[in-house]
């Protein structure tokens, strides 16, 4: 059977009726595994991971997408994470027996049924169109606010959907990327300026590690600083090894570390390698789970 995977990042992570409905739209009458629905009311934002065969992995984010184009009004919405869209960002992930080109067909399809609907959708990584655009936090720079202004000049024509901002849905973003690990590292501070210094250690953008994508965000209601992070090569910049430096630059301004959390799945690989690093348990083998 050939698997694959799904992480569809809506703006809304409040209204838990209208998350409901879009995850009764994604699994009517589909062959699907839901693997998680992870909703953050202070990002203001959901992430649904599943995963399945393509054709149907393909029908049910067109009927979540829909879905959460009729629901979400971006005019109203305010969030913590980075946004530029009521669907954000849609990428697709050949798990098992899927080759990339399959992949690449389906966010294509993807991205045509949601440009016809009205929505300007823009193609990253392995489905770039352009070099500029395989990066999401290049389209995204500037967030939904700056799309008003960008959509006036032809360098950012759409690559499906109408060449016009729409302020009530936004824009959207898909593609076809490698697995990555999101992880997040959750302070005892509420000193976001500590927060954003102690991001420029992990990053790639400002000298940290080359597979580290990374943001310091505001967590309000914890009066916490959120280190949100991607982690786009695991097996070359393990997990263990950016929640060390973490540390490490917490323990120097004298910062608790609350707790950390990985979001959607996790390649089992990933894992493997904090096993033997915290526990040194270098025999182990993927072979012993079940």
């Amino acid at each position: 059977m050939k698997v694959l995977l799904a992480e569809v990042n809506v703006s809304e992570g409040r209204n838990l009726e209208n998350i409901e409905v879009m995850r009764a739209a994604l699994m009517e009458g589909a062959v699907l595994r839901l693997l998680e629905v992870n909703s953050d009311k202070d990002h203001n934002r959901t992430v649904f991971t599943y995963s399945g065969e393509p054709e149907e992995v393909l029908e049910g984010t067109k009927r979540l997408a829909k879905k959460a184009v009729e629901l979400i009004d971006m005019t109203h919405h305010s969030g913590a994470h980075p946004r530029m869209g009521a669907v954000d960002v849609v990428p697709f992930i050949p798990a098992r027996d899927v080759t990339q080109e399959e992949a690449l067909e389906v966010a294509r399809a993807f991205g045509a049924f949601l440009g016809s609907l009205g929505v300007p959708v823009y193609y990253y990584e392995e489905a770039a169109t352009k070099p500029e655009r395989k990066s999401l936090v290049d389209i995204r720079r500037g967030e939904y606010e700056s799309f008003a202004e960008k959509m006036k000049q032809e360098e950012w024509r759409p690559d499906e959907g109408p060449f016009e901002f729409v302020p009530k849905s936004g824009a959207t973003v898909t593609g076809v990327r490698f697995p990555l690990v999101a992880f997040n590292v959750n302070l005892r501070t509420d000193d976001l300026a500590a927060g954003k210094q102690i991001v420029k250690a992990v990053r790639a953008a400002t000298g940290g590690y080359q597979n580290v994508r990374a943001i310091a965000l505001e967590i309000p209601d914890k009066k916490m600083v959120q280190i949100s992070m991607n982690l786009t090569q695991y097996q070359k910049t393990p997990i263990h090894r950016v929640f060390e430096t973490i540390k490490s630059e917490t323990e120097s301004r004298g910062i608790l570390i609350a707790d950390t959390e990985l979001v959607g799945p996790v390649p089992v690989m990933a894992l493997e390698d904090m096993m033997k690093f915290y526990l040194r348990c270098y025999s182990f083998n993927m072979e012993q789970l079940y």
